[in-house]
């Protein structure tokens, strides 16, 4: 029986690595594609969890009148899921997007690694503590994967202040591509992390500096694309989990 298990769980694993490569890879190689999946996760998901939250804080907020109020937790569901779900898609897309292949690669496997983590972290809560995956991770996964992305990307190469000038005047047509002007977006990014890092070095230590512009960098935002392919790829382990138990 032990034997049986391991293997099921080896083959679980082995499913939930292969969605990684595959989310990191489809992005990589087909970023709209991506985009236009982590928007539908993200709506799809929305729509279920946020009106199921509302329905519970709206008693919170205004008392008895909680059932005449139903109608205003359902509008608000539905524009925040939508929200977010576009938050979603153009984070995706700006971050696969660009013309630099080996930054490209060196994002999706950052990515991939990132989703990895928060997929492992929800089950490993929803094992220990019975955390509802979908629901945690929809509320509360996104801060933390940003901040471990957002880490990962400050190790990338910073342009020089020439490069960012070189890139916006002479290598940016007047009508750029979304390749093009994501790559510029990049660029400026970084360079703005730079400035931020400069300007907190006046009155902190340089590492501490490093680390307030990690929490503040742009880059935050990127997680929660990553948490909304965590959450569905934790969600699928688990229930294949719980169907392997029978």
């Amino acid at each position: 029986m032990f034997i049986v298990r391991f293997f099921i769980n080896l083959v679980i694993l082995a499913i939930e690595l292969a969605a990684v490569v595959g989310v990191a890879w489809l992005g990589y190689r087909y970023p709209f594609v991506l985009a236009g999946v982590a928007a539908a996760l993200a709506l799809v998901m929305g729509l279920a969890l946020e009106q199921a939250r509302l329905k519970n804080e709206i008693g919170f907020y205004f008392g008895r009148g909680v059932n005449a109020l139903s109608w205003l937790g359902a509008c608000f569901a539905i524009v925040e899921a939508a929200l977010k779900a576009l938050l979603a898609g153009v984070v995706t897309l700006v971050t696969f997007s660009g013309t630099d292949t080996s930054r490209l690669q060196m994002v999706a496997i950052v990515f991939g690694v990132c989703v990895f983590a928060g997929s492992s972290l929800l089950r490993r809560l929803s094992m220990t503590l019975g955390a509802n995956p979908a629901r945690w991770g929809y509320f509360r996964l996104a801060a933390p994967l940003g901040v471990l992305y957002s880490a990962a990307v400050s190790f990338l190469p910073h342009p020089s202040t020439t490069d960012v000038a070189r890139k916006l005047v002479f290598e940016t047509p007047a009508r750029p591509s979304l390749a093009q002007a994501s790559e510029l977006l990049f660029i400026l990014k970084q360079k703005f992390d730079d400035i931020v890092v400069t300007m907190l070095g006046q009155f902190m230590s340089l590492d501490v500096a490093k680390v307030v512009g990690v929490l503040v960098s742009v880059n935050m935002l990127t997680g929660f694309a990553i948490g909304v392919f965590a959450v569905a790829i934790a969600e699928v382990v688990r229930r294949m989990e719980d169907a392997g138990r029978v």
